[in-house]
């Protein structure tokens, strides 16, 4: 059955109004809350016209089924299932519905330590070379947060002014809503007071975001994105052997976590570093290193005893 959106929300507004003042009384991101209702109302659209308070688990794993045939990953089908079992969760602490039909279904099993992708320093040094434009100051700072403290995209866009403290550190509103302090490198620390300095005036209240677009609001996650992004195409121009690899901003952070495992930090404080809540996460970054593994066996070839075969 066909049927438009302005059909689709009529139907459950108030089932999706709760949804959304749920999740911001939990504290969750805007752009987790975005993804949620997104991932949400592409569910309700396949269960039309059927009632909330009547939907089942058969009808949440033929949805996932359906994810599954138009080809969806299992990172993204397992999205939208957390997704489904936050809105029916939702829906039950407000005392809208007594079971979550979306609780007992798996996730999919996903590739176990994958390997990220990342830059090698000359690589990153040659990236950081193709920034420029306009606001050439704001932008490389944005880059360096990135690439030598490890921030997301989400972080380097919550950030305000006062997040800067006179010690030189940082102190960063991560994932869970859960602070963590960085202490930049002094070259670091130059480069954010410069552009300080130059950053145009802030026009939203009493917030003063630490990077705003040239009308004065705070810099979009998607503008923060698309300063790595111009720079990824102008490096895998200038260096072809790049040209494979899929490259997003994400990948700075996987750069600098690379670096810090090369340089002998030990987990525990790359995972304080990178504001992981569990050390699972952290942990992909010691299988990551195929140099350190040579250096390692290198490290005993000199040791080792062979002993000449002799033949009769």
């Amino acid at each position: 059955m066909v049927h438009t959106q302005h059909e689709l929300l009529d139907s459950y507004r108030d089932e999706l109004d709760l949804f959304s003042i749920w999740m911001k009384n939990k504290g969750m991101t805007k752009a987790t809350q975005r993804a949620y209702l997104s991932d949400t109302m592409h569910f309700l659209h396949a269960a039309y016209p059927a009632e909330v308070k009547k939907l089942t688990k058969m009808d949440v794993m033929r949805f996932m089924s359906a994810c599954r045939e138009k080809g969806a990953g299992d990172e993204a089908r397992n999205r939208k299932l957390s997704a489904l079992r936050a809105f029916f969760k939702a829906l039950i602490e407000l005392e809208q519905l007594e079971a979550n039909p979306a609780a007992l279904i798996a996730k999919s099993k996903q590739e176990k330590n994958k390997i990220p992708s990342y830059l090698e320093e000359d690589e990153l040094e040659a990236f950081i070379h193709m920034l420029g434009g306009k606001h050439y100051g704001r932008n490389l700072c944005i880059v360096l947060l990135m690439a030598y403290a490890g921030l997301r995209v989400g972080e380097v866009h919550r950030m305000n002014v006062h997040d800067f403290q006179a010690d030189g550190s940082i102190h960063i509103l991560g994932k869970g809503r859960k602070w963590r302090v960085i202490p930049l490198p002094e070259q670091i620390q130059a480069v954010l007071r410069q552009a300080i300095e130059e950053r145009v005036g802030a026009k939203q209240g009493k917030e003063q975001p630490m990077f705003v677009s040239q009308f004065g609001r705070r810099l979009s996650i998607r503008m923060i994105q698309t300063v790595a992004d111009d720079a990824f195409k102008r490096l895998k121009a200038d260096m072809p052997s790049l040209a494979p690899k899929r490259m997003s901003s994400h990948k700075l952070r996987h750069s600098f976590a690379t670096m810090q495992i090369r340089s002998g930090t030990d987990i525990r404080t790359l995972q304080e570093l990178l504001g992981h809540a569990s050390i699972e996460t952290t942990q992909i970054y010691t299988h990551i290193d195929n140099k350190q593994l040579q250096n390692a066996m290198n490290n005993i070839a000199a040791k080792i005893y062979v002993p000449v075969q002799k033949y009769t």
